[in-house]
């Protein structure tokens, strides 16, 4: 007996709504994510912050192309009984089930024009650079923030205001909001990076060799020997304003694993990381050459800056945890 064709269509129609809901994920409290409000936390402001851009990264992007292509193509290929619906529909699992091509397929179901696909690329990537940015400022907040808390509990130990049995307990309760703090960042980052293979691939699409080129942009140089002319602190960020996490003395032997600005990531020979002024430096060799960002269109050059971004955040994320050890203990 044929099915009834109605029957059909809407048996299409609940399907592609469960597309929609499978792709909606799971639902997380603030207080699930970050825990309760705590008034003896005072950089509590700065994990909100950076909770509050974790939401963004969290919002599934090919869910926000299939919507629009359900709402046109899909509903209306249901409603009308046309091949549009099982082409649509066709979007919406292969945005289930497509490794990092969901966004631009589901893209494409809605337009084949080129210029308008760049144009909306475009448009999400460059609002995708900025909430990385409001991402990075946040956790350098935070980060800044829990190390200076740790900072004032030493100062109260060595000045008697803290017995040290009431220091350690306090550094416990930082280190325990700290640690916290670096599964919210690396949760955040995993996300932007799920993220930023969607948009590479968008950009190798409508720019074939964007790929290539942003592969050698994310080539890291080898890293160089290097001795410091002179005592200098080691910073938690590229920014002379940041938390001193170790210092480096005079003639210390370092590895540089690159640079940022006027500042180069070192290692020291017990392994801890933090940012030294490069002119304290004196580099064994010539300096590697970075990788160029991929020239051409628009799209490619904010794929190759979207790189650029996140791979800062996960190298932050990175420089703070070998940090947390010896930041949050007691000097001896």
């Amino acid at each position: 007996m044929r099915a009834n064709p109605l029957r059909q269509r809407l048996r299409q129609g609940v399907s592609a709504l469960v597309v929609l809901a499978m792709l909606g994920g799971c639902v997380t409290t603030q207080e699930q994510r970050i825990g309760a409000a705590d008034p003896a936390d005072t950089c509590r402001q700065y994990v909100v912050a950076l909770d509050s851009t974790g939401n963004f990264f969290a919002e599934d992007m090919i869910k926000g192309a299939v919507i629009g292509a359900v709402g046109g193509a899909v509903l209306g290929g249901i409603l009308g009984g046309g091949r549009g619906s099982a082409i649509a529909i066709g979007a919406a699992t292969g945005a289930v089930a497509g490794a990092a091509t969901g966004y631009i397929y589901a893209l494409q179901q809605q337009s084949r024009d080129q210029a308008v696909l760049a144009g909306r690329v475009s448009s999400d990537l460059s609002k995708e650079n900025a909430e990385i940015d409001r991402a990075q400022l946040a956790f350098d907040q935070l980060s800044d923030c829990r190390f200076r808390q740790a900072q004032a509990v030493r100062a109260d130990v060595a000045a008697g205001r803290l017995t040290r049995e009431q220091g350690q307990a306090r550094l416990a309760q930082i280190r325990g909001w700290w640690d916290r703090d670096l599964a919210l960042a690396r949760q955040i980052n995993e996300k932007m990076a799920t993220r930023g293979a969607e948009y590479e691939t968008a950009a190798e699409t409508l720019s074939p060799g964007t790929k290539d080129a942003i592969a050698q942009q994310k080539a890291a140089p080898p890293p160089r020997r290097a001795v410091a002319t002179r005592a200098t602190p080691v910073l938690l960020r590229p920014d002379p304003s940041a938390p001193q996490v170790t210092a480096i003395g005079a003639r210390e032997t370092v590895t540089v694993a690159r640079t940022q600005g006027n500042y180069a990531l070192v290692e020291t020979g017990t392994g801890a990381r933090g940012y030294a002024p490069a002119n304290t430096l004196r580099v064994e060799g010539r300096a590697p050459t970075r990788a160029a960002q991929p020239a051409g269109d628009e799209v490619r050059g904010l794929a190759a800056t979207n790189v650029a971004k996140r791979d800062n955040f996960s190298t932050s994320i990175e420089v703070a945890q070998a940090a947390t050890g010896s930041g949050f203990e007691l000097t001896s």
